[in-house]
């Protein structure tokens, strides 16, 4: 059995049980379908990945205070309901500069990270536990306060990079910890900094 490549299918000759020699065209189309459905799968887990990273780099950004860094999670018009502040990015960034420094540290955990992507148009969900340290004040001690709240965006894909377009947080619930406070350098590790002085930075993380 001889056969020959077609971009429509595989062009075969084969021999019929009468000794015939016929020939005869086998489609190759399910392949190609099959193929064009991993392309699109590997795409959308790529464009997920991309919209995950985003929300990550902004965590970053807000604990260390890297406002360059957050203003790149963000599409020059973007808006941003942050509860006590919605507007645009250039305010949001203007507010949480002067919010963030009142506290001794700040630290976003992630948790659940929801995708759908349609095209160029993302939505994300993001589970976060957020801990700021406030300072002690007179006799009151240093304490966590903790909030547990659900990021949810819609994301854009404009000039192949996605970036929040509106942003909305959802508040779950909130405590106040008590905590031991003290000026005495950390007994391992170093010192964390909330600026371009951190530590990550030296490795080149940004």
């Amino acid at each position: 059995m001889n056969d020959v490549c077609l971009s429509a299918g595989r062009r075969v000759l084969e021999t019929t049980s009468r000794g015939k020699v016929v020939e005869r065209t086998r489609s190759t189309n399910n392949r190609g379908k099959r193929e064009t459905t991993m392309d699109s799968r590997l795409q959308r887990l790529l464009d997920e990945a991309d919209i995950r990273q985003v929300h990550l780099r902004y965590c970053r950004g807000i604990d260390r205070m890297d406002f360059d860094l957050v203003r790149s999670c963000y599409h020059p018009d973007a808006i941003d309901r942050h509860g006590a502040y919605e507007g645009d990015i250039e305010g949001f960034i203007k507010w949480a500069a002067e919010l963030l420094p009142m506290f001794e540290s700040t630290m976003h955990f992630t948790g659940n990270q929801y995708v759908q992507v349609n095209g160029d148009v993302g939505y994300a969900e993001h589970y976060a536990r957020a801990f700021h340290r406030i300072r002690p004040n007179g006799d009151k001690p240093a304490a966590d306060y903790v909030v547990n709240v659900r990021y949810i965006d819609r994301m854009e894909r404009r000039n192949g990079e996605w970036r929040i377009a509106d942003r909305m947080i959802a508040f779950e619930s909130e405590r106040t910890d008590p905590t031991e406070w003290t000026d005495a350098p950390p007994k391992f590790g170093y010192p964390s900094r909330r600026d371009k002085q951190d530590p990550s930075y030296k490795y080149g993380i940004v």
